[in-house]
């Protein structure tokens, strides 16, 4: 994949939002973590992930993936009219508004970086929320603050996390909350509707609506470091979603979550802009973030599968060619090669090597699959069940 150049098109893994002295007094963005410079209004703090490439589906077309940690916003929005004469009705957007919105929280983070706010919502009534990684991963130790949609904070514990998937999970010390219910993504469908609900711009209890634009979206941002590279295979939705809109639900027409909102997709900023919404949206299913949190709760900690090979980058595709294969993997005990080119993951159609990863991580470990792939001309089928990546 070619390094992105300015201009080219960006996807930001919702940034927090940064307050400035007013919204056209912005900096230029960047397109990696800038040298420490004074933490005040108006500074951009990157959450140390550089750029790297989006492949947009199995026609190919990519656009870079950004996350950035901004400073604390000063916006603050006004309370609902409770005797607004507008009835909601059953099934309506405003009923489903008002149903999730008291699960729905703010998150106010202080990191060895700076400070950020994002989005996250309750999923139990003692006190355990999901949000992204990027917003909570790298907080300080009592470093979240939790804002609750009545107004009322608590200091927030995070109980783990995993990069690779950009969840986190925080714990609150409260009881008797209210959450939301988690549905399912397996079912979902282009053209479905879809709410997205957090604190884009830092104004908490934003409700924004849109459709399913596209499913199995690859989307990848690379860490400090390998092992912190996120690979989403993502719901596409054109939900307005903003910075600070991280961590927040995407919900269905009946209330129940079917994806974290994680990344957006936006035109190059240049001096004097922030990246926001153009329609294109990207969160993360909540049957993968359901096995990731249920991870994270009762061991701290969450496996991603790997499949047991090193890509060539420098292979164009269709398909992702094998460098070479993990002694003891899982791909070498299946009998796969360095020089094959893998072309299906199951019923999944391989472009490149970021699909094949994002595929591979949206199941578990202990998992089966049926890869197929390209040898001397030949077309293979190996069945290769994926193991844990070692921490």
């Amino acid at each position: 994949m070619s390094s992105p150049q300015e201009g080219d098109p960006v996807s930001t893994p919702i940034p927090p939002y940064t307050p400035m002295p007013s919204y056209d007094e912005q900096l230029p963005f960047t397109w990696s973590a800038p040298a420490p410079k004074p933490r005040n209004r108006g500074v951009l703090i990157f959450a140390g992930i550089c750029l790297t490439a989006l492949v947009a589906g199995a026609a190919g077309g990519a656009v870079g993936y950004v996350a950035a940690r901004e400073t604390l916003p000063t916006v603050v929005a006004s309370a609902v009219d409770t005797d607004s004469p507008s009835i909601a009705a059953d099934g309506s957007i405003a009923a489903v508004a008002a149903a999730v919105q008291p699960a729905v929280v703010q998150l106010n983070v202080t990191a060895a970086d700076g400070e950020g706010t994002g989005s996250g919502f309750i999923i139990s009534s003692d006190g355990y929320l999901i949000t992204n990684n990027h917003v909570a991963g790298m907080a300080s130790e009592d470093g979240i603050d939790v804002l609750f949609a009545d107004g009322t904070h608590a200091t927030g514990q995070l109980v783990g996390a995993n990069a690779g998937y950009d969840l986190a999970v925080v714990k609150v010390d409260k009881a008797d909350l209210p959450t939301v219910p988690l549905g399912s993504s397996a079912g979902l469908q282009v053209g479905d509707s879809v709410i997205a609900l957090g604190s884009p711009l830092g104004l908490q209890g934003t409700v924004t609506t849109g459709i399913v634009s596209a499913l199995n979206r690859p989307v990848t941002a690379s860490g400090e470091s390998a092992d912190s590279s996120s690979f989403i295979n993502a719901i596409q939705t054109d939900a307005a979603i903003n910075p600070g809109n991280s961590g927040g639900p995407l919900v269905n027409g009946k209330g129940e979550v079917i994806g974290v909102n994680s990344a957006i997709a936006s035109m190059g900023a240049s001096a004097g802009q922030q990246a926001g919404s153009i329609g294109l949206g990207f969160a993360i299913p909540i049957d993968t973030a359901k096995r990731i949190v249920d991870e994270i709760i009762n061991t701290g900690s969450a496996k991603t599968p790997v499949i047991g090979v090193q890509l060539d980058n420098s292979f164009t595709g269709p398909g992702a060619k094998v460098a070479a294969v993990t002694s003891g993997g899982a791909a070498e005990s299946a009998g796969l090669q360095a020089g094959d080119v893998i072309t299906k993951v199951n019923s999944t159609v391989i472009a490149d090597g970021t699909q094949l990863i994002v595929t591979i991580r949206s199941f578990a470990p202990g998992d089966r699959v049926q890869v197929t792939l390209t040898r001397d001309g030949e077309s293979i089928t190996f069945p290769v069940n994926l193991t844990a990546a070692q921490s």
